[in-house]
Formats: C-alpha cells, structure tokens, sequence
C-alpha cells in the first residue's frame, strides 16, 4: 500500500505492526523538516501510548513545545520534527484538544495503544487527502484508509465497484467531492474532521472540531469595526506570520509565481522576510489568451526574486494526458491539471517545497461568478421566464469565438478574459428560478447529470440541500462560504496536492492558515468587493496589502485562468484519441453512460458550433481513469 503512493514520500518508508490488535501503520516520508532518523515514521509517543502516522506540516509546532515546556509536559525531546510535537500533546492534552491547537494542513492516522482505537484527522480546510472504508465481509472485513485511492486498491481486500452515484457528482463538478468517492464504500473524511473506529464499534464516528459554515457565521455576528487602514494593516500582519510560518523547512524552499494579485502577495511577503532572492517559477504559453508568465517576470523583477520560467509547448503539455488517470486516482477533470503539474515540475528541479496563492478568490470575493450571479439574479428575476429562454437561446446559437469577436470592443473585453465561454455559461443559467439555482448552475458541467450517467441518482449535497446552514450571509457571501467547502477543497487542493505529490513538491497555502480564513469572514464585505468610479474592485483589502510591495500598474488586468486550449485541441492534436474514448460503441459497451448527449456535443464541439470542451473533458477523464484502473481480465464494475 505504501508503495503505490511513493511518490508522496520518496526519501524513506516505514511500518508500524500490532499483531495482537489486528493494526497496521504504514507511511511514505518525504523530508521536509527533521531529515534525520529522528523524524522517522510510524513514530511512537514518548509515553508509549500513541503511534501516529502524520503527512502535512504542524507551523505552529515550537510554539506548542513552549507551551508543553511551560506546563511542565514535555519529554525529552529527541529531534525537532512536528510528529513528536504532535505525539507530545495527544499524550498531555489528548487528540482532540491538540487538534485544536495545530496551525497547519495535515491528514493522520493515530493508533491509541490503550484505548485500541485508531483516530483519523483532517486538516481544517482540506489540503491533505485522506479516503477510508471497509472492505470484505464477515471475518475477513479490512478498515483500510490512506491518502490516496490507489493506497487502498492495493489491498487485497479492496473491490473496485464504482459508486454510480458519485459519477453523477463528478459530471456535474468535474470531481468527486465531499465525503464521496468514485468507489463504493469508501469515502473521504471532511476537512475539519476527527474519526474514530475500533474492532468494540467498527462504525466510524466522525466529529467536526473546526467549521467553515460556523466560521462564517461568527464573522458575519462579530464583524471587523475598524477603518479601511486598520483593516489593511491587521490583514497585512496576519498574512507576513502565516506566510513566515510557512517558510518553515530544511530543504530549499520557493513559491508559484503567476503575477497575479494571490500569488504575488505571497511572494512580496516572503521577499519581505527573507535573507536571499526567493525563487520563484511559472510557465507560460506562445498562446497570448493562456500566458501569465510576463506578468509573473515584471512582479518577480521588482520584487528581485530569483525567477525561473519555462515557456511549454503544446508538444509538452499533451504529453502530461496519458498520465493523468495515474497522477489523479479518481476520476478529475480541471483542465488547468496539466499546467499546475507542470509548473510543480518546474519548481522540483529546484526545490522540495513551494508556496501557492490558492484560496485568496474565495477568502476576499475574487471570482467574477460572485458578483455575476447576484447582479445577474437581480435583473433576471425581473424578467418573465419565456424572454430568458428566448435569451438563453439567442446567445447559445453563436460560438464563443464568435461572440468574443462581437464583444472585442465593449466594456466586456476589458473586464473578463474568454467573454464568449462566459456569456455561454451564463446562459445556460438563465432560466433559474431561486439565486442558489442561478449559482449551482454556474459551477455545474453538466446540469442534468442522471441524464447521462446510466444508473446514477446524484447524492444530496450542500449545493443542493434546500435548507444548507448558511443563514445570515449575503448571497454573494453565501456563494463564497459555498466554494470554500466545495470547490476549494473538491477542485482547487485536490488539483493542486496530486500534481505537486506526483513528482514528491510538498505545496504549502498561507492564506489557508485558518486565523486568515477567520479573519477574512470578519471583513465587511466593502472591503472585499469595493465599488470604486462606477465599477466593482474585487479582493479590495488584500490588493491593498499587495500595493505596498508592488506597484499596481503591474497587477492591474483583466482575470486570467490558469488553463490550456483544451477546446481547440479536441478538434486537432487530440481528436484521435478523444474519438476512441467517445466512440458510441465503446460507451455502449462498458455500460456508464449514455452515448446521445455525449455524441452530439462532441459533433457540435468538431463542428465549432458549440464550445462544450469541459463537458467533453469530463467525459474523456473519466474514461482514460477507468481504461487505467482495470488491470486485464478483471472488471470495476
């Protein structure tokens, strides 16, 4: 099992055996701190009673030996590493209550020696991964966990029946998300949870500890009072600490450089606090539509960085498909996968840990969906539903190119990249009829995915719970809180975590710490989406934080994706091989999908009538994933 996933920890492997209690701890490391034996794991509590497995990083961990040092609790330290921190506090203060001490992203598993019972943990915002279940039956039953699925594939007690259900997710969102997998039986424990099982109660009992929704709700009871400066200045505070404590490490360290005002940020700040040029990476294309990397090289000048760069070619980047159903151990379909593995590529060849932007659109109102959908609702639900069909209709029978061509000279072209895609993705949603439906449009692929999926019925989620505990938030706030435990976690960490693992790059978040998170939900929302000379500013507070370290001529543009061409190249280099993975035959054959939908948008995809390239690319994921999983003369279904 620890094999399979290598890569996540190539420098060294151990295991941990209890025979007579029927447990096994397995862990691959990857040093980052502590590179000594003494940082070695399954490790082992001073006191005897805990043995722990732990992947992430604790960035508060001195502080707790200070605390543990003051109360009289520590042991004789034998090496610096975060696991014996760890191990230290579940012996003073038990699991639960260091669990809420720890400021990090982390996914362990703890056997409790005197207890005989195993706990699982997440971190509070979901960067790490952690998948668990029972397979087998009867005496033979195995409760398998590990970080990634093809850990516990490897167990011969695993069956690979694909959870039908959790496909129709994945249609809709391009992942599997929440505590869903792509396999029957086996789930993924929420961020911000504990779980515990034992042979006395095999069923698991998960607890939350730590919650975004509550997060929310205590940020939107006990908003931030001060002026803009003084919020300024506290965000700015906040992030230089989480920033320093994560440029915690023993091996060369350096952060994901876009130009954009997240990445930026966190780069100024750890420029801010370093003694050397930080190195900094990004890639960039010929395509000027998907290129970033001039803008990442102007901030990276000023800021005096040390900057590496790689322009890739459309020959390098089809080259990372073949190995994606491998690197993505369940079925995932962000097309910006292949540039974030990439860029994770580019940054191994120099050092062991980056630093990303990621999280800074959904803590301070960034994506333009936000204030799209609530100014969109305002207008659309003055407008009787048979014109917005009419509408719906009249924009969707012109091709993105076209209607980027039409809009090339209006206010449109100078605020959002790609105006055609999002006026095609709008109308799709027009014919909503609540807000909440208007948004859960705007993140869905395919809108009516039992339609496809043969079998399937779509899990009950947060997006379309009717009553999601969310009350007393704005509707754009709402949409915000939504995507920080849906979309963050489902799409942006998972994309970010197996691209970077793939090749053993440990990423780290600061805007992740969860004092910013909090903090961020205490700032009134003028100070995130801030109306300035008849337009909206969105992250206002956090480029304010930016425009003390860089001047603003070089942040201020229209909001790029980090993506490829994906559309044109299913009408070129990749026709071939997404004509094999499409075929009606094929699709017929393995039994999971309905072949008529998926042809007729591949023929008005080839046609250039219609741009369905992210309802194809979730389609051809989950192909390429099952032809990957199936091993010769056996079935998952």
């Amino acid at each position: 099992m620890t094999d399979a996933i290598a890569n996540r920890g190539p420098d060294s492997d151990g295991q941990w055996l209890d025979a007579d209690a029927a447990i096994g701890l397995g862990h691959r490391r990857l040093s980052v701190v502590e590179l000594s034996a003494a940082g070695a794991q399954p490790m082992t509590s001073a006191a005897g009673r805990y043995v722990l497995a732990f992947n992430g990083e604790i960035y508060n961990h001195m502080d707790l030996r200070d605390e543990l040092a003051s109360c009289g609790r520590a042991p004789a330290w034998r090496g610096h590493s975060d696991t014996e921190t760890l191990l230290a506090g579940f012996d003073a203060w038990g699991i639960l209550a260091t669990v809420k001490r720890a400021i990090g992203m982390f996914a362990f598993s703890v056997w409790d020696r005197e207890a005989r019972a195993l706990t699982l943990a997440r971190d509070r915002l979901g960067e790490k991964p952690l998948y668990y279940g029972w397979q087998g039956s009867g005496s033979a039953a195995v409760f398998l966990f590990g970080s990634e699925l093809k850990a516990l594939r490897a167990h011969p007690a695993f069956r690979a029946q694909i959870n039908r259900d959790a496909l129709c997710l994945f249609m809709r969102h391009n992942n599997v998300g929440g505590r869903h997998s792509i396999y029957r039986g086996v789930h993924k424990l929420l961020p911000g949870s504990l779980l515990t099982v034992s042979q006395a109660a095999p069923e698991p009992v998960v607890q939350t500890y730590w919650s975004n929704t509550e997060a929310a709700q205590r940020g939107e009871a006990g908003r931030f009072n001060g002026s803009a400066t003084e919020a300024v200045d506290a965000l700015e505070a906040l992030l230089k600490d989480a920033v320093r404590r994560q440029m915690m490490a023993d091996v060369p360290l350096g952060a994901f450089l876009s130009g954009g005002v997240d990445s930026s940020t966190v780069v100024a700040l750890m420029q801010a606090q370093a003694s050397r040029p930080v190195k900094t990476f990004s890639i960039g294309f010929h395509e000027a539509a998907y290129n970033e990397a001039e803008h990442a090289k102007a901030v990276a000048q000023h800021l005096g960085t040390e900057h590496t760069e790689m322009y890739v070619t459309p020959e390098q980047a089809l080259a990372v498909i073949p190995g994606l159903p491998s690197l993505y151990c369940e079925p995932f379909a962000d097309s910006s996968q292949i540039p974030t593995f990439l860029v994770s590529q580019l940054a191994r060849r120099h050092v062991t840990v980056s630093l990303s932007g990621d999280a800074g659109d959904e803590l301070f109102c960034g994506y333009n969906r936000y204030s799209l959908t609530a100014s969109l609702w305002h207008r659309l639900s003055a407008v009787p539903l048979p014109l917005r069909r009419a509408v719906s209709r009249g924009l969707t029978s012109l091709s993105p190119d076209h209607l980027n061509r039409m809009a090339a000279y209006t206010p449109l072209a100078r605020r959002w990249a790609n105006v055609g895609d999002k006026l095609h993705k709008g109308a799709g949603v027009m014919t909503a009829g609540s807000v909440a439906e208007l948004y859960r449009g705007m993140v869905s692929h395919w809108p009516r995915p039992e339609e496809v999926v043969q079998g399937g019925v779509e899990p009950t989620t947060v997006l379309n719970d009717p009553a999601p505990a969310l009350a007393g938030l704005s509707d754009v706030e709402r949409m915000m809180a939504l995507d920080l435990q849906t979309y963050l976690p489902d799409d942006i960490l998972t994309k970010v975590d197996r691209a970077a693992m793939a090749v053993s790059l440990e990423t780290r978040v600061p805007f992740l710490d969860h004092r910013v998170v909090e903090f961020a939900w205490q700032l009134p929302m003028e100070y995130k989406l801030r109306k300035e000379n008849k337009s909206y500013t969105t992250k206002w507070a956090l480029r304010q934080v930016l425009f003390r370290h860089v001047p603003k001529a070089l942040i201020e543009r229209p909001k790029m994706g980090f993506g490829v061409p994906i559309d044109s190249w299913l009408r070129g280099p990749l026709r071939p091989w997404a004509e094999d993975l499409l075929s009606e035959s094929r699709l017929r054959r393995e039994g999971y999908f309905n072949p008529a939908p998926i042809r007729q948008k591949w023929a008005e995809h080839l046609s250039g009538q219609r741009n369905w390239q992210h309802q194809l690319w979730c389609v051809l994921m989950f192909q390429a994933w099952l032809a990957e999983q199936a091993p010769v003369g056996s079935s998952v279904r």
